[in-house]
């Protein structure tokens, strides 16, 4: 029985990694309801465990883990403008209004409580300013699944000059879409003019919309649609130097000198629910993370093409730093693509082997 349990293990194994192995086609991981193989070993998230060696040839390595057991579903990121080496990171909905500042170490070195705010569906964290030019961080609240909602909000905290826990006040912006509700994932805050812009989620496309140029606190504020995006977005975040932004989504990374000029777009690492992204503070790299308990942070650098295109000069903010690397490299193989008939056709005959090796012979 036990040789026949561990043949049935290999043959199973050896399966699951063709299937794995297999060249990405059109489309791909869908959040946590695409086809992604139970392994031991390698990245944890909501829907299993997935093996390094599902990655990329582009030069991601892990950056950081997120170490938090209160941080389950990090669905948005923005580097600290006052404090090297720091991420802000929260929680989907379902969580209490809170922004968690997490060091290169993976740990939690603060927690901001925003008082009297409920989170009804936060999806995005960007690093901006308050009125008096200090660094600030504005959470979106602005997922809505269903396109129901006549208005969402952002709420703006002036980023503390200690970490350390504690509750702060925050400054309510309502929004309102010119033509109708939209469900939403990406905040984006350009560094030269602290102009918002929000990029709307639909598996049609979306749209890229632009704020007020001054957000007025009694709103709403009107978001002005201003060129398409891809479909499924999940985040995004303008370059340091505000020549140029980029989007993600489950599976790629859209770089963009500006509204409706995209330069490119590139794979990003196997996630199982990438939601999240920042650009690292010298304009070169992008951290991309997921949902799930543990999740972990990836540095991607942009490619060298599209690097020419955004970035003239590489200088970086005073004061803003990226997590520091842990030199893990990412997986060598292929990216799990969208080859369900492959994957579940695997599945199958592994049901089938391993019943025939493991069935009792009658008497």
């Amino acid at each position: 029985m036990r040789s026949r349990l561990a043949a049935a293990a290999l043959l199973v194994s050896a399966l699951l990694w063709l299937a794995g192995s297999a060249p990405a086609q059109a489309g791909g991981v869908r959040g946590t309801t695409g086809v992604v193989p139970r392994c031991i070993g390698g990245v944890r998230g909501t829907a299993g465990v997935v093996p390094r060696w599902i990655g990329q040839r582009n030069g991601a390595v892990v950056a950081v883990r997120l170490e938090d057991p209160q941080i389950v579903e990090s669905s948005g990121l923005a580097l600290s403008r006052r404090h090297p080496g720091v991420v802000w990171t929260h929680n989907d909905s379902g969580d209490r209004a809170r922004l968690f500042a997490v060091g290169s170490d993976g740990r939690t070195r603060a927690v901001l409580n925003l008082a009297g705010v409920e989170a009804r569906d936060w999806e995005a964290v960007a690093a901006g300013r308050d009125d008096r030019g200090r660094p600030a961080l504005f959470a979106a609240d602005i997922g809505d699944n269903n396109g129901v909602w006549p208005e969402v909000a952002v709420f703006r905290v002036t980023e503390p000059a200690v970490l350390r826990d504690a509750t702060v006040p925050g400054v309510r912006y309502r929004l309102r879409y010119a033509d109708g509700p939209r469900n939403a994932e990406a905040l984006l805050i350009d560094p030269r003019s602290n102009r918002l812009y929000v990029a709307t989620k639909a598996e049609s496309g979306g749209g890229l919309y632009r704020a007020p140029a001054r957000l007025d606190p009694a709103g709403p504020n009107l978001l002005q649609r201003v060129a398409r995006v891809p479909p499924m977005v999940t985040d995004g975040a303008f370059l340091p130097s505000g020549r140029g932004f980029v989007l993600r989504d489950y599976q790629q990374a859209h770089v963009y000198t500006g509204p409706g000029r995209r330069v490119g777009s590139f794979d990003l690492p196997l996630q199982f629910q990438g939601e999240s992204l920042a650009v690292t503070a010298d304009g070169r790299s992008l951290l991309v993370g997921s949902e799930g308990p543990d999740s972990e942070l990836w540095r991607v650098p942009l490619p060298a093409s599209m690097l020419a295109r955004v970035t003239p000069t590489t200088r970086a903010p005073a004061g803003a730093a990226a997590p520091a690397t842990t030199g893990t490299p990412a997986g060598s193989g292929w990216r799990w693509g969208t080859t369900p008939v492959l994957a579940v056709a695997a599945a199958a005959l592994a049901v089938l082997i391993v019943a025939l090796l493991v069935r009792r012979p009658r008497s």
